[in-house]
């Protein structure tokens, strides 16, 4: 290259009688071009093209050039002279399509492309339908990306870069069904095609066809024992399933076959939660979070399998973790409010399940929590009160209704207690048992009872 870039600079200045070959003046172009002196390059190329103003490659080089440094209607102009000389170098029809998209006009990308594919076979058809692809892709076309990538499959069914993306888009446009078919008519050619399999598998799980959805992961790990995206969706589908040991099962597979992953070990603590095993689940989330400590959805988990086995001490712990990175979490307050009355810190756990209906007013169970924390408190003034303001706040929920009157019969108001429980029944009449669970006791009322059983009795057809 020394030895090369010397004699194109004595052509240059004009010293000597110099002549390089084509091929020459392609590497120097090259040469210039991976040291990112743009300029130098396009100097190049014109010097190459002056020597062989016929050379279609040297006008390609140049067209590439001018595109890299926005002169796009230039580089259009120089890919029309290639044309004439080689119609059949496909780098033509992608450097057009790259000057058009630079220029903001997919729409003349696309139909180019189109008219391209009509004119190539084989390798160059497959490249041009990837780029038409994108193409769509970039002007969100993307029913459009799939058929792309189906027609390339019905020439390459083996092609691995369609088959990665088609299982993409296939989820993304929610053609299922046509991809069932593409994939299953691929199999019968080729049974062994893991990624087919795979990408048959995930179309049955896009249906929801769990079953089916695990039969063929099945067969895509049979066929490639390390396919770890397999083991992966595989324990999604059982987890749909609720068979939540074989998702164990396939989710230590995929501890074994890649590196440690915060979402996989929480996915396997999900599943010992779901087994009711608090202290497997407390191990695995515990593994997730050494990953992200700053995950306060992790820290919570680990909170709640503390609630589970009632050690609310170490629940507080967790949760105050939790709350120092996010302070005005729905869920966080509303489980220390819950693990704060346990201890019998009351006062904590208003303040907790107070900023819950703060942050989220409309939301019922945060006036719930707390409208209960205040009762069995003892506050029955203030918990009538907020009763009263929850009902405003969740456009008039009928089971407020109920709790205020479980604690307007509790401050020795019977007759409104009476009254609103009549309220509360017309509107939801099944709820009821929501006042007994706050209030047992008042189940051996006669007079609520008769009010119960009044609006509960079968009505005469």
């Amino acid at each position: 290259m020394d030895e090369l870039l010397r004699q194109y600079r004595m052509l240059m200045t004009g010293r000597g009688t110099i002549s390089l070959s084509e091929d020459s003046f392609e590497r120097i172009i090259d040469h210039f071009d991976e040291e990112d002196d743009l300029g130098a390059a396009i100097e190049a190329a014109e010097a190459g093209i002056g020597q062989y103003p016929f050379s279609a490659s040297l006008l390609i080089k140049k067209a590439d050039l001018l595109i890299s440094d926005k002169r796009y209607r230039d580089a259009l102009e120089l890919l029309d002279r290639a044309e004439v000389l080689d119609s059949m170098d496909i780098d033509i029809w992608i450097l057009r399509t790259d000057a058009w998209l630079a220029m903001d006009q997919q729409d003349k990308a696309a139909r180019l492309l189109e008219e391209a594919i009509g004119r190539f076979s084989g390798e160059d058809r497959m490249d041009l339908l990837f780029e038409l692809a994108d193409v769509y892709d970039d002007y969100e076309a993307f029913d459009k990306v799939f058929d792309c990538l189906r027609m390339i499959l019905e020439e390459d069914p083996n092609n691995e870069e369609a088959l990665y993306k088609i299982c993409f888009w296939t989820d993304f446009t929610g053609r299922n069904e046509e991809s069932i078919r593409i994939h299953q008519h691929i199999i019968d050619a080729f049974p062994y095609n893991d990624l087919a399999w795979f990408n048959l598998a995930a179309a049955f799980q896009g249906l929801k066809l769990y079953e089916k959805a695990v039969d063929a992961y099945k067969y895509a790990i049979a066929i490639n024992e390390k396919f770890d995206h397999a083991y992966r969706n595989m324990a999604d589908a059982f987890i749909r399933l609720r068979k939540y040991r074989d998702a164990i099962e396939a989710l230590e597979k995929v501890v074994e076959l890649s590196r440690p992953e915060e979402v996989v070990y929480e996915a396997i603590g999900h599943c010992y939660d779901r087994l009711k095993n608090p202290a497997q689940a407390r191990f695995y989330f515990r593994k997730a979070s050494h990953l992200n400590p700053e995950d306060a959805k992790l820290l919570h988990r680990i909170a709640l399998t503390y609630m589970q086995e009632s050690n609310w001490p170490q629940s507080a712990r967790y949760l105050e973790m939790a709350l120092r990175i996010a302070r005005t979490n729905h869920e966080f307050n509303l489980s220390m409010g819950e693990v704060q009355l346990r201890l019998g810190r009351i006062r904590e756990a208003v303040e907790h399940l107070t900023m819950v209906v703060q942050v989220r007013p409309r939301n019922i169970s945060g006036w719930e929590a707390l409208i209960r924390c205040l009762y069995d408190a003892g506050l029955h003034e203030e918990a009538e009160r907020q009763s009263r303001a929850a009902y405003l706040a969740t456009g008039g929920k009928a089971v407020l209704l109920f709790y205020r009157a479980a604690i307007l019969f509790a401050m020795r108001r019977s007759k409104d207690g009476l009254l609103l429980l009549e309220q509360a029944m017309q509107m939801a009449p099944r709820m009821a048992g929501r006042m007994l669970e706050l209030e047992p006791s008042l189940s051996q009322n006669p007079q609520v009872a008769e009010i119960i059983a009044r609006y509960r009795r079968p009505r005469n057809r």
